[in-house]
């Protein structure tokens, strides 16, 4: 029979970290993969992604509608809740020896919660990072980490944070960022085939790409922020694919400023777009700025500069080719003009990725493939036993 593995999605760039691995986990022969797919997959407000995951052609084995759009702090505590009450009986009948899931947003701490206790062994990726930003999904992310059973982690520093937080060392496999391998695996379109592709007739010979979040600590001031940017992106006549925000609290307020910018000849704005698009825009790209994980992650694969604006990501290790400023204009601005100096750009030339080398997801495939897991199901290591050597 074959392996039954059940993963959790809910949003397009979750979704997008583990594709790779879902493309080959449809394709092996020993193994039967379904998803459970909610929250702003299914919204048309975020783009509809469901469908990037039925273009992939992989199966779905229920659509559950979790997503209260309202822009409040209650409503992710809400939506998580739904999705947990809806998908405990989906769990039950479909029955699977494993169940995956990527990051630190509140459906992964559901499906562990619910791996737990229906006693199925649980995969979280991307487990043992940590972020000094203020913002919730960071202890969600650690407190998935202890109610999972294995830890497929992107980085050394990553595995022992997991480890000293009192989880076994035969529950940790380090195997770089499985998020790398659509850098590899991705056909790439050039300049023309870009610019064909969302009808521009002049300009975008050159382009950055800008994607903002708004987190709690500096909720108030997101939408200043993310405004600054597209001011000074605009007076230096840098041409820009511009993401829009996520679904956190404090969205509207960017909304807002994008319709105002909306018809300027420098943006093109976009909710979502095919992976082979957004990788061929990101791999043309002169950098990328905003505070995205992608520009600390993802980046120097390529490698592009990067530069974090403001306090989300802060704490994170990074690589060589990313920049950390504050909100205020003449900052941006100073941090613009460095990453295009000669000197930069031969820094980001010999950048070399420090979570992998867009390989990983075949090491996750086997190892997925050659375990049950069912030895390490239970729990019972205190913190005060482990060793973190």
């Amino acid at each position: 029979m074959k392996k039954k593995v059940l993963a959790f999605t809910a949003i397009r760039s979750e979704y997008d970290l583990l594709s790779s691995l879902y493309k080959l986990l449809e394709k092996d022969e020993t193994i039967e993969l379904q998803m459970i797919v909610s929250g702003a997959h299914l919204s048309k407000n975020y783009g509809y992604t469901v469908e990037d995951i039925e273009n992939d052609g992989l199966n779905i084995l229920a659509k559950i509608e979790t997503l209260i759009d309202s822009d409040t702090k209650a409503s992710r505590v809400k939506s998580g809740s739904i999705l947990l009450q809806n998908a405990i009986d989906i769990v039950v009948s479909y029955a699977p020896d494993i169940i995956i899931y990527a990051g630190d947003r509140e459906e992964v701490i559901m499906a562990s919660i619910i791996g737990g206790y229906l006693e199925i062994p649980t995969i979280h990726f991307f487990g043992g990072d940590h972020v000094k930003d203020s913002h919730i999904d960071n202890p969600v992310r650690h407190a998935t980490s202890k109610l999972s059973t294995i830890h497929m982690v992107s980085d050394k520093e990553h595995a022992l944070r997991l480890i000293k937080m009192g989880e076994a060392k035969e529950r940790v496999y380090n195997i770089g960022s499985v998020a790398l391998d659509k850098f590899v695996n991705e056909s790439i379109k050039p300049k023309e085939e870009i610019k064909k592709y969302f009808g521009i007739k002049k300009g975008f010979d050159t382009f950055a790409i800008l994607i903002f979040h708004p987190i709690p600590k500096e909720r108030s001031q997101s939408a200043k922020i993310f405004e600054n940017i597209l001011l000074l992106l605009e007076e230096k006549g840098i041409n820009t694919f511009v993401s829009y925000p996520n679904i956190d609290p404090g969205n509207r307020e960017i909304i807002e400023v994008i319709e105002k910018y909306r018809n300027h000849d420098n943006f093109i704005f976009y909710r979502n777009q095919p992976r082979n698009i957004f990788v061929s825009i990101y791999k043309n790209a002169e950098f990328i700025i905003g505070n995205s994980s992608s520009g600390i992650l993802e980046s120097a694969s390529i490698p592009i500069p990067a530069i974090n604006v403001g306090y989300r990501q802060t704490g994170r290790k990074t690589n060589t080719n990313v920049v950390f400023i504050e909100g205020e204009k003449k900052l941006i601005e100073d941090a613009i003009n460095k990453i295009l100096s000669k000197d930069f750009q031969e820094i980001v030339t010999n950048t070399v990725n420090m979570y992998g080398d867009g390989k990983s997801a075949q090491k996750a495939l086997d190892i997925i493939r050659n375990n049950t897991f069912k030895d390490l199901l239970f729990k019972d290591e205190d913190i005060l036993e482990v060793s973190d050597e």
